[in-house]
């Protein structure tokens, strides 16, 4: 019979283990705030992670648990590790891009997956891979390559404090942006961000909508943008827009929205990433579970140091516990 927790039981990849990955998924856990908000999981080589914990003299009580037995878990003083025994350590470097890990990293991608599709977790983090390792395993160039990095039909909500904003579209040519900015397609992401919103506890979203142009005044923003917020709004959706993209950022710091929809992915991600860069993460939009994602690499450089800032993977992980908990935000600003 299953048990049913009291907390989220949310895990998280380790990412790449010749990187950072798995020294800031150590540290964020060694706090003790991702365990009294959800019941956390880690998956991955389970020697990289000891490693980390020795590297960042941390002291992490671990159990390994088989992937079947994941959906019985309770609350418990020790950290579930989910090792499906697809590496060894003889295979990779810490430092250095290995494709044997990258091939074992997107393989425990895949197995988050299947466990938040079954219901076993009600979401994951993913940790830092690297583009280079995935070409050494002859998964891909590019990280938009690899489905498992970038889900078909999805959108991600970048967050960072009151901050969040959400792009129309990932990697398009500026030239190419134009476009992309339609009635439909800018309506469909407005109730999309709306529907999440309300499903993680906001009760009555605000959504501000970027203008594309300076000041929010030409064609695109009259004839396309504005309809799309006015379509929105006739559907008792609370949006404004198209707003001058010299203000709108400022106002979602000031917490005068719960998120931004943005014309193409720099406009939000310069904004987020200038605001701050440690504690940031993003989560995606049109999954049944959530599923965060952190903005740093592998840091090869460091890996192996225990210097790596955590705060960021630790906020992943408590707006993660915070948004499977449907209490919104509420942890978006603890950074420690």
């Amino acid at each position: 019979m299953r048990s049913v927790p009291t907390k989220p039981r949310i895990a998280t990849v380790i990412g790449d283990p010749a990187g950072i990955g798995p020294e800031v998924c150590v540290k964020a856990l060694a706090t003790g705030a991702p365990q009294s908000r959800s019941i956390p999981i880690l998956i991955g080589n389970i020697d990289a992670i000891v490693d980390a914990a020795r590297i960042c003299r941390v002291d992490l009580p671990l159990r390994p648990v088989e992937p079947a037995r994941v959906a019985e878990l309770g609350d418990t003083d020790r950290i579930a590790v989910i090792d499906p025994g697809n590496l060894r350590s003889d295979e990779y470097t810490v430092g250095e891009p290995s494709g044997p890990a990258a091939r074992a990293g997107v393989e425990w991608i895949r197995l988050a997956q299947e466990l938040a599709a079954a219901g076993a977790i009600a979401g994951f983090i993913m940790g830092p891979m690297n583009h280079k390792a995935l070409a050494l395993g002859g998964i891909a160039r590019e990280f938009s390559e690899v489905p498992e990095f970038e889900p078909p039909g999805t959108w991600q909500l970048r967050i960072n404090g009151p901050l969040r904003a959400v792009p129309l579209t990932e990697h398009v040519r500026l030239r190419d942006v134009p476009q992309t900015v339609t009635r439909e397609a800018v309506l469909r992401l407005i109730m999309t961000v709306d529907e999440h919103l309300r499903r993680w506890g906001i009760a009555h979203p605000r959504i501000a909508v970027a203008g594309l142009n300076p000041h929010a005044m030409f064609e695109e923003d009259a004839e396309r943008i504005a309809p799309a917020v006015a379509d929105a709004r006739g559907r008792g959706i609370d949006a404004s827009g198209p707003i001058s993209p010299d203000a709108v950022f400022r106002q979602g710091l000031e917490g005068r929205s719960d998120a931004i929809v943005t014309m193409y992915h720099d406009q939000g991600q310069i904004a987020v990433k200038t605001a701050a860069f440690a504690g940031a993460c993003t989560v995606f939009l049109n999954l049944p579970y959530v599923r965060m994602g952190i903005p740093h690499g592998t840091a090869y450089d460091i890996a192996g140091t225990g210097k790596a800032q955590h705060l960021t993977m630790l906020s992943a992980m408590n707006i993660a516990a915070a948004l499977a908990s449907g209490r919104g935000f509420a942890d978006a600003a603890e950074r420690n």
